[in-house]
């Protein structure tokens, strides 16, 4: 848990052409660690640096046009923002082995663990975080804030500097009224990851796929490297910890997917409240896109566009609350929906068989009228 204080900062020759990757972010930042683990799994030559303030105004507005991390610059210098678009793009540059598997059940699986870490395990997440590892959270946004002021200042200008991440849980639904029902999922949701990592190195065998390179982003940056929901981790769940380990120490080797095209019952409760209570708000979340996108045309569409209800199952009571329409969302679910659309019939019917076992036969048949496409960095109207 000592690796971020290995991270060079910011230097004015990171702007001139590197000789290996560089990825501008840190094992602190969700989406960051998600790249991050990729990397490491492909042996790819990288330097990581640090976010600071100095690296935004020079390197990542300029080169992306946005204020977000992780990015990606190649050798060759191309800048790439959006740990999914990272991930795709180095796919094609070192392909062997590859994180997608080629069968259709498990290359589904793989891609509805990604859209589901990526997208809804931010809520446990940012709810563990700020409530139970505030000050840890300060110290590290301060570290890359002012990473040479002294340690308490570092830890006041962190508390600022974080503002409007902690600011954000209400936007994601995270209030005192679903905050039991958000525990009582995540400790769940580690009990049947635990049940999975105790036979199986990762999610489809002994390969890691995307799906698992997307769950170590909440897993590793926010749920096991904060230290109160880490050592809960260690306590209730030492095979998802384990997991965690392997996943950011990789010991080389290819490893394989399972043979047969399996997926692992052990997944089944999971994937199961994926359908129940994620797919309803992305269907809703496509909807709201497409009313949107009629009295908004030519727009760059906006990171929010309004708000809708959502549920979370806390024991025998259903808990509803508002969060905020993320058209983002409807991108990732493309990718998913896409890749059931291509199956051929004879892949269909065995990929519906695994659908109707977990509840997500007609969450798959989602119709997305108007599409959306990253351009520059930027969401807009595909076509």
């Amino acid at each position: 848990m000592s690796y971020h204080n290995r991270l060079p900062t910011f230097k004015k020759e990171h702007i001139q052409m590197a000789q290996k990757y560089q990825l501008y972010g840190d094992p602190f930042s969700y989406y960051s660690a998600k790249a991050l683990a990729y990397l490491k799994f492909k042996n790819i030559p990288f330097e990581m640096i640090l976010p600071t303030p100095d690296v935004y105004r020079d390197v990542i507005v300029p080169r992306t046009g946005v204020q977000y991390i992780p990015v990606l610059i190649s050798p060759d210098d191309i800048a790439v923002q959006d740990t999914t678009e990272i991930i795709d793009f180095l796919e094609e540059r070192h392909p062997k082995p590859s994180i997608y598997p080629l069968n259709p059940r498990q290359k589904l699986t793989s891609l509805l663990f990604e859209l589901y870490a990526d997208e809804w395990l931010l809520i446990p997440a940012m709810h563990y975080r700020w409530t139970y590892n505030e000050d840890f959270a300060f110290a590290e946004f301060g570290r890359f804030a002012a990473p040479d002021a002294p340690e308490e200042t570092r830890r006041k200008i962190g508390a600022k500097a974080s503002a409007r991440f902690r600011g954000a849980m209400p936007a994601l639904g995270i209030t005192a009224r679903t905050a039991p029902a958000i525990e009582a999922w995540y400790e769940e949701l580690l009990s049947q990851l635990n049940n999975h990592f105790s036979t199986h190195d990762f999610l489809l065998g002994t390969r890691p796929c995307i799906g698992d390179f997307a769950l170590f982003g909440p897993l590793y940056a926010h749920l096991y490297r904060d230290p109160w929901s880490g050592a809960m981790m260690d306590r209730t769940a030492p095979h998802v910890a384990r997991w965690v380990q392997r996943m950011d120490n990789p010991e080389g080797g290819e490893g394989a997917f399972l043979e047969n095209d399996a997926v692992p019952e052990t997944l089944f409760p999971i994937l199961t409240r994926l359908f129940s209570e994620h797919f309803p708000v992305l269907a809703d979340t496509a909807a709201q896109v497409e009313a949107w996108l009629e009295t908004h045309e030519g727009e760059e569409i906006s990171r929010a566009i309004g708000a809708h209800n959502f549920t979370l199952a806390h024991g025998s009571e259903t808990i509803t609350e508002k969060r905020l329409v993320f058209p983002y969302a409807q991108w990732m679910l493309q990718r998913a929906l896409d890749c059931y659309g291509a199956f051929t019939p004879a892949q269909k019917t065995s990929v519906d068989g695994l659908l109707d076992a977990v509840g997500g036969g007609q969450a798959m048949q989602t119709a997305i009228n108007r599409r959306v496409a990253r351009v520059d960095n930027k969401l807009v109207p595909a076509g």
